[in-house]
Formats: structure tokens, C-alpha cells, sequence
């Protein structure tokens, strides 16, 4: 199910988003956002956190840099060198934490 979406979400960033580039209001944009979201958090909060940021994604919202949250801390670094990181975590409140895409990151 999870690769279904993942795959939906591919799609759409690689041949949809040119139809309305620049539209997003928030960094990262909606679809990486939800892409983020459904490889690292469960399909439930996934789903939920897309809609929202999809909702908030109009004239009416501010919009902003907004990373998504881990739900739950389950990666645990073997190499500690920057090409091998893939996401940075960044810690907030309540053992949550924001992810940060690593540009760097050659895997």
C-alpha cells in the first residue's frame, strides 16, 4: 500500500507538478512533504498531515518553511559521514522529530 502512494507521489512530481510550477506556498513543497511523510511515518499519519498541509496550501495560509514530523525516532546512523545521512533530525518538542532532506546525501 505504502509503495502504491509512493509511487502515485513520484508520478505526480515528476510529470504533474510542471502543469503548476511555483504554486506551493511552503518549502518543502506538498508533495515532497507527503512523500516524506509516507516513507518515514505510519499511513494513518501520513494521509492525515498531507491532507492538512494540502488545506493550508492556498491564499489564505501564510505558507513558510514547515518540515515534517517523526512520529517515532527509529533510525539509527551506521557511518557517520555527511554523504552517508540521508535526513537530518532535528529535535522538537514531545520526542518528535523534524526531517530534513540531506542534499549531500549519495546513496
Amino acid at each position: 500500500m505504502r509503495k502504491l502512494f509512493l509511487k502515485i507521489l513520484w508520478f505526480y512530481q515528476k510529470f504533474l507538478t510542471l502543469l503548476g510550477f511555483g504554486s506551493c506556498r511552503y518549502y518543502p513543497s506538498c508533495s515532497e512533504y507527503a512523500r516524506l511523510h509516507f516513507v518515514n511515518n505510519s499511513l494513518s499519519s501520513a494521509f492525515y498531515h498531507s491532507f492538512t498541509r494540502i488545506l493550508r496550501c492556498n491564499q489564505l495560509f501564510e505558507g513558510g518553511i514547515e518540515y515534517p514530523l517523526l512520529d517515532k525516532l527509529t533510525l539509527k546512523p551506521t557511518k557517520l559521514e555527511v554523504a552517508s545521512i540521508k535526513y537530518w533530525l532535528v529535535p522538537n518538542q514531545k520526542n518528535r522529530h523534524y526531517i530534513i532532506k540531506n542534499f549531500l546525501y549519495k546513496g
